[in-house]
């Protein structure tokens, strides 16, 4: 374990990563700095991704905590933290323990990496677009699986689980409106990683 955590902290070193943990814990820290690496690697092989900002979901915590973050690839620190639903596909008999799914009407969350595309409107109001970039999400688009809103997602991190969706990152208004934002203003595809 010692060399692993050794190994661990020279990627780290060599690629920047999250040093301050944000109250997150050691083995969240873990996957959220190897997922960032993915991320950085993959975004200087095209020039059309966003390499300042990139969005991070961890479907190993509660769905009533903060899971969803807005990541600043360049200083290295998170800018914002909201709320964000999986799929009801996804729940098992055990509360907090997933499964994911790539299939059509499985109304579960897919891990990967997608490219958050254009805005369009649909029926939860102004709605992101995602297209998956892994084996695990390339049906995306097919399955309609988009970044969007819904009232039922609450804004404050609380000790129980929050809705489900069928599929779709859901988010609270008041955090897709500043998700909204700076996706508007990118010039280029943010990346978003949804990992467990």
């Amino acid at each position: 374990m010692k060399i692993f955590n050794l190994i661990l902290f020279f990627t780290a070193s060599f690629f920047g990563g999250l040093k301050d943990n944000n109250n997150m814990s050691d083995a969240e820290l873990e996957r959220f700095n190897s997922q960032l690496n993915e991320v950085k690697t993959m975004i200087n092989t095209k020039a059309s991704y966003n390499t300042k900002i990139a969005f991070f979901v961890d479907m190993k915590i509660k769905s009533g905590k903060n899971r969803f973050f807005v990541y600043d690839l360049v200083n290295d620190k998170i800018l914002d933290q909201g709320l964000v639903a999986n799929g009801s596909g996804s729940e098992t008999k055990v509360r907090g323990e997933l499964v994911f799914s790539n299939e059509a009407n499985s109304n579960s969350s897919s891990l990967g990496k997608y490219v958050v595309g254009k805005s369009y409107h649909g029926n939860f109001g102004k709605s992101y677009r995602l297209s998956g970039l892994d084996e695990t999400n390339s049906n995306a688009l097919k399955r309609a699986i988009v970044l969007h809103p819904y009232s039922a997602v609450p804004e404050e991190e609380q000790d129980y689980y929050i809705s489900n969706s069928h599929g779709c990152p859901m988010v609270s208004e008041n955090f897709f409106k500043r998700l909204e934002k700076i996706i508007d203003n990118s010039k280029s595809n943010i990346i978003l990683s949804v990992y467990y």
